[in-house]
C-alpha cells in the first residue's frame, strides 16, 4: 500500500487503497489466514469511522497490517529472490569487482541474474552445503 509522508512526518494512509487491499485480500483468502481478529477489526473500524487517518499511532498500526498483507500477496519465488537471491548477487558482485570486473557493479540490481541465482540455490543439492 502506498502511503505518503505529510510535512509533519506522520504517514498518511489512503483509505481508498486500504478498501481495495481489503477486498483483494478477502478474495484471495488472505484476510482471515494472515490477520488476527484484532487486526481485521482495526481495519474494518477505521474504514467505517474515519474519513482520513490523522493519528500517527493508528497509521503505524494499519501500516503494519498492510505490510503483512502485502507480504502474503508476494509470490514464493519473489520472496526467495528478495531473501536469497539479492544477498547472493550482492556478494558475487563485490567479489567480481574486487577481482577487477567493472561491469559486475550492475549484477546486484539485475533482476534476471537475481532470479537465476535464486533458482540455482533452490535447486541445489542439500549435500552441497
Amino acid at each position: 500500500m502506498a502511503h505518503a509522508l505529510e510535512s509533519g512526518g506522520s504517514p498518511k494512509i489512503k483509505l481508498s487503497e486500504l478498501v481495495r487491499l481489503r477486498l483483494v485480500a478477502i478474495r484471495r483468502g488472505f484476510w482471515f489466514r494472515v490477520l488476527s481478529r484484532l487486526d481485521r477489526g482495526l481495519v474494518d473500524l477505521a474504514l467505517k469511522v474515519a474519513k482520513d487517518i490523522r493519528s500517527e499511532f493508528l497509521a503505524k498500526e494499519i501500516s503494519s497490517v498492510v505490510k503483512r498483507l502485502l507480504e502474503a500477496f508476494e509470490g514464493k519465488i519473489a520472496k526467495q529472490m528478495r531473501e536469497v537471491g539479492v544477498p547472493l548477487a550482492e556478494k558475487m558482485s563485490r567479489f567480481a569487482q574486487n577481482w577487477g570486473n567493472r561491469s559486475a557493479r550492475g549484477w546486484a540490481s539485475d533482476s534476471g541474474f537475481i532470479r537465476y541465482l535464486t533458482i540455482m540455490k533452490l535447486n541445489a543439492c542439500p549435500c552441497d552445503g
